[in-house]
């Protein structure tokens, strides 16, 4: 590279903006002894933002030691240097719970506690003044998937006067129990699942979205050749988790493991999908 190119780099290089990444906010809401905490992720400026409510899985938004899962602070950011405010309510850790994975008498269930969670969460949003009321969308990982397929159906649309969930994008749910109970959705939805998946299985989802055709808003469903569960996690080894409390075949064994290809795509098709 010559001496001029690198100059040339250099001076582009100052002229491109630098987003500073986003922190995470600690807020809690509620009504009554009804509280949840919750992480914010948001953009520069006073907004008013498009926002996502961003519900976690099974292992919680927390690890053991109290931190923030780096997956989650990992798309809170990205998606807040898009100009998306991304809410992060603590369906576990504030119940006093950790991960559920290996659980299987769960108090805290995706189709009951974690769709009014969900809710609480838009009823939050849609009183803060940074908030753009009527883009207010869900996004879900794996259980928190899960909650968000249960909040989109239409016999749980909210009854009061505000602007409904926009749209929502799912990446891994189990769709099972989903498909068995005619799932359809009353917003735009979107599922990301792994073609290799044995934990949440693709053909469940697929199954599932067939099933919705023709009584459904619209649902799409993008199957990632060769990509497990968590294919979105950056650099994560495929490693075989034991002691699941749920799995399809009843071992309790399942992959999780990233995929570069299918994480580019991810994090390009979720914030379209959810600015539409």
């Amino acid at each position: 590279m010559s001496q001029t190119t690198r100059i040339f780099i250099a001076l582009i290089s100052l002229l491109i903006p630098i987003v500073p990444l986003a922190a995470a906010e600690k807020i809690e809401f509620g009504v009554g002894e009804y509280r949840l905490n919750a992480e914010l992720y948001r953009p520069v400026g006073a907004g008013p933002f498009p926002t996502i409510v961003a519900m976690h899985g099974c292992g919680g938004l927390l690890d053991a030691a109290g931190r923030t899962r780096p997956q989650y602070v990992d798309w809170g950011q990205k998606l807040a240097a898009l100009g998306l405010a991304v809410l992060f309510p603590d369906s576990y850790a504030s119940r006093g719970l950790g991960s559920q994975c290996r659980v299987r008498s769960r108090t805290i269930q995706p189709f009951r506690e974690r769709v009014a969670d969900a809710q609480a969460a838009r009823n939050w949003l849609q009183a803060q003044d940074w908030v753009q009321k009527d883009r207010i969308s869900l996004l879900g990982w794996s259980n928190g998937a899960i909650a968000a397929l249960w909040t989109v159906r239409p016999r749980v649309a909210p009854r009061d006067s505000q602007p409904d969930f926009r749209s929502a994008v799912v990446l891994y749910p189990g769709c099972r129990r989903l498909g068995d109970s005619g799932w359809s959705a009353r917003i735009p939805t979107l599922i990301l699942i792994g073609s290799a998946d044995n934990w949440t299985p693709a053909r469940d989802c697929e199954q599932m979205v067939a099933g919705a055709r023709g009584r459904s808003a619209r649902a799409s469903i993008v199957k990632y050749r060769d990509a497990y569960h968590q294919f979105d996690r950056e650099n994560l080894p495929v490693v075989e988790l034991r002691g699941l409390a749920f799995t399809p075949d009843g071992s309790g064994r399942a992959f999780v493991g990233g995929n570069a290809d299918a994480r580019a795509d991810a994090l390009k098709r979720v914030p379209q999908w959810l600015t539409r």
